[in-house]
């Protein structure tokens, strides 16, 4: 049975994997040259995507590579755990024999508490809760410390992957500038940051009172050039008994304009409505866009529900005339409210990236959510 070509919501790997040869070979060679990076993008264009493909060819050269995401670390002790975690499995399990590992812990401040799992063998650490912040701190500084340790003693290139960095400010205020010390005695360490939420990525990294600022190399991701997902397109219809055609293509990239995610989305339903040996014109890429329409349905109902009323009489007539809001006629034109109000909603829509401003005029970012408006008439 042939299986759909085309992956969206997950990370886009292997084959799934596109047109970004540019950008891996950039962050290759900073990661390499261990070079700091912090990564901007809004959200599923491809940053974890990308990041995973260009460690996996780091590794190939020899680079360890050591991740963890900070979403799944609201505490300090549950950040020591994962920096723990992956400094056994990612780092010391590649440099040390099996029986040398955990030596690499003994110089903490807390020691950890180990599990071993009965049924693969892996390791797992732990903190015991109730420890003195003081004694927390000064493990933490330790774990931070211990792959540029590591990587000068082996001689290794590493990479420490810092996945939705912004949640640092979260775990603890003070942790940006214990962060900051550590790193920027780690010569042999690549810290490659990236997140989901760019506004406050922009204030830690852009804000000259915050302790990263100007600390890494700054890695705009845009969308793929429309013309480079073309052949895409066409190769992986062809490679799966399928064929689209020239007229349905332009249509999708028209829709998606070259996001990553929305191109691999709408073609998996398209691809779906194409029999096997057939070929996907007009009436597939319309029954495609209504059951992609109706599966984000929960989804935009929900941006729906919690944008005020102002951001909704915005949305509207953004999804109607991309433009400027901002301008009396254009106002008058879809019934907005005054100069001022709109300003503070189109403020809050930029920020939650359901919106962007593109050469002074604004549009709808989020992906299909202007066709689903138009077609519900809200």
């Amino acid at each position: 049975m042939t299986t759909n070509p085309f992956r969206y919501g997950a990370l886009a790997l292997d084959d799934a994997f596109t047109d970004r040869e540019a950008e891996i070979d950039e962050l290759l060679s900073d990661i390499v040259n261990g070079q700091d990076v912090v990564v901007f993008a809004p959200r599923r264009y491809g940053k974890s995507s990308l990041v995973w493909r260009v460690t996996q060819e780091a590794v190939a050269r020899g680079v360890l590579v050591a991740h963890v995401n900070l979403m799944t670390t609201p505490t300090k002790e549950k950040l020591a755990e994962k920096l723990a975690g992956t400094i056994h499995d990612d780092l010391a399990t590649t440099l040390f024999r099996a029986r040398e590992r955990l030596r690499v812990f003994s110089g903490l401040r807390i020691t950890p508490i180990v599990t071993v799992d009965p049924n693969t063998g892996n390791l797992s650490f732990s903190f015991a809760a109730g420890q003195a912040p003081q004694d927390v701190d000064a493990t933490l500084e330790r774990l931070l410390e211990l792959p540029g340790q590591l990587a000068a003693e082996r001689e290794r290139k590493v990479a420490l992957v810092l996945d939705e960095f912004q949640e640092i400010v979260d775990i603890d205020p003070n942790l940006p500038k214990l962060m900051r010390s550590v790193f920027e005695t780690q010569p042999e360490v690549a810290h490659v940051y990236l997140g989901s939420k760019r506004h406050m990525l922009e204030r830690i990294f852009d804000d000259e009172n915050e302790p990263f600022w100007r600390s890494a190399k700054q890695m705009q991701l845009g969308v793929i050039p429309p013309p480079l997902f073309r052949g895409y397109i066409d190769e992986r219809f062809a490679g799966t008994g399928r064929a689209v055609e020239e007229g349905v293509v332009s249509r999708v990239l028209e829709a998606t304009l070259g996001h990553p995610y929305a191109t691999q989305q709408l073609c998996y339903f398209l691809w779906e409505e194409t029999p096997e040996g057939g070929r996907a014109g007009e009436p597939e890429y319309e029954a495609a866009l209504v059951k992609l329409l109706r599966s984000e349905h929960a989804h935009f109902g929900l941006v729906w529900e919690k944008a005020a009323r102002a951001q909704r009489l915005v949305l509207g007539a953004l999804a109607k005339e991309p433009g400027r809001p901002l301008v009396r006629e254009y106002r008058h034109r879809h019934g907005l409210p005054g100069a001022s109000t709109v300003q503070r909603a189109l403020d809050a829509l930029v920020k939650d990236e359901l919106v962007a401003r593109v050469d002074g005029e604004y549009r709808i970012a989020e992906p299909f959510l202007a066709e689903w408006l138009v077609r519900d008439e809200l």
